[in-house]
């Protein structure tokens, strides 16, 4: 799938340094609130949160912002986690000391909002204990803690990759993808090992588009962990912090100058060095093997979290994109406007999908401020039109 290019930020042989080294913030284009719409027009109501999972223990700001804006929805509601649902490395074993702790970070989003709505919990890299050997056994630990609580449910199951199907109201189609079981080296369910159907990338290929092309009438979201597009450092874009101060990144007190081989790190990341970043050999794999199954029939909008930020951008083969990994109002990362970016903000927040029962669909997303209180930062109608041509090869 393209990735696309960031907005200029000058011209010349030395601003394209600048833009390699630092990524360049490009503006937005300017834009015009979506009316509110009726109450009794909303059909269904999508929240959509990543990456939500060291939640403040003295109350997480987002998660509060979260169930106030769950509560007042009118319609069906669903709440969906993307993804990195317990940092750092998931649910560990029930004999390990820090087991407590990781039950605390997960069911505080849970219980967040579980009584006003099902929960739906997808699960990210961290999940797959951020790539550790025993990845598979804590993502299928998290499930048997989360279907163990009321009103959630834990998809796709196992450590398989999917795609689960589940159709909400009468007018959306959600297809859920594990993204991590494509990038993971380590034990998964692959073909021989373990009970998937399907159990590899072909398969799982196929069964999208079949997925697809059933869905009738309905529009589809599809919904992952890792992003397809992204202005932040997933999708090679870093900050003159990156390269002079990169200890940073790992203890944010560590302001040591490492000036030049600072910016080892960052270009490593954009040569490929991670599959978790854009870059990554795997995560281009992944990426082209969804582009091939959306020409069949595009999806209204791919959702995914891993980056800690907010974005919403113009797809190729998805008309609308989706990034939204901030759950954590404190835990933050750096975005730029890339070509097709209508929002972007290193800010705490979640996005929410309204479908109304006349077919129309409007997204919004909501920034969190410190004390909890949920505003709507930018919102739009999504452009339906051509989401129901199943002709299109």
């Amino acid at each position: 799938m393209r990735t696309p290019p960031a907005y200029r930020c000058g011209a010349g042989l030395g601003a394209a340094m600048v833009a390699v080294l630092i990524g360049c913030a490009g503006n937005p284009p300017p834009f015009l609130a979506a009316p509110a719409a009726p109450r009794d027009a909303v059909e269904t109501s999508l929240f959509l949160i990543g990456d939500a999972g060291e939640p403040d223990p003295a109350g997480e700001p987002v998660l509060a912002a979260l169930r106030d804006a769950v509560a007042i929805a009118p319609g069906a509601r669903l709440v969906v986690l993307l993804g990195d649902n317990i940092y750092p490395r998931g649910m560990p074993d029930s004999t390990d000391p820090n087991r407590a702790e990781a039950e605390r970070r997960l069911s505080t989003q849970i219980s967040a909002v579980h009584e006003l709505a099902p929960v739906l919990v997808l699960p990210g890299n961290h999940d797959w204990s951020a790539g550790g050997a025993d990845g598979w056994d804590a993502v299928r630990r998290q499930e048997r803690f989360v279907t163990s609580r009321g009103n959630a449910r834990f998809a796709p199951a196992n450590g398989c990759p999917g795609p689960v199907v589940l159709d909400f109201g009468i007018r959306l189609r959600l297809v859920v993808l594990d993204t991590e079981w494509w990038l993971r080296t380590g034990p998964k369910p692959a073909a021989g090992v373990g009970e998937c159907v399907p159990d590899t990338p072909a398969g799982v290929t196929d069964s999208l588009r079949g997925a697809l092309r059933g869905a009738g009438d309905r529009l589809v979201a599809v919904l992952g962990h890792h992003p397809l597009a992204s202005g932040g450092p997933h999708g090679g874009h870093f900050t003159w912090k990156d390269h002079i101060f990169p200890l940073t990144a790992a203890v944010p007190w560590l302001w040591v100058p490492l000036p030049i081989i600072g910016s080892l790190y960052p270009l490593a990341r954009q040569a490929g060095w991670s599959d978790q970043d854009m870059s990554g050999g795997r995560n281009v794999e992944m990426r082209d093997s969804l582009a091939a199954a959306f020409r069949v029939r595009p999806p209204l909008l791919y959702a995914g979290g891993h980056e800690h930020n907010l974005q919403i951008i113009d797809g190729d083969d998805a008309r609308h994109l989706v990034v939204s990994g901030a759950g954590r109002y404190a835990h933050t990362s750096h975005v730029v406007a890339i070509r097709g970016t209508r929002f972007a903000a290193a800010a705490g927040g979640f996005v929410r999908v309204d479908v109304l029962r006349d077919g129309r669909v409007r997204l919004a997303v909501i920034t969190a401020d410190r004390a909890g209180v949920g505003s709507e930062a930018y919102s739009q109608w999504l452009d339906t039109t051509g989401a129901l041509d199943v002709g299109r090869q």
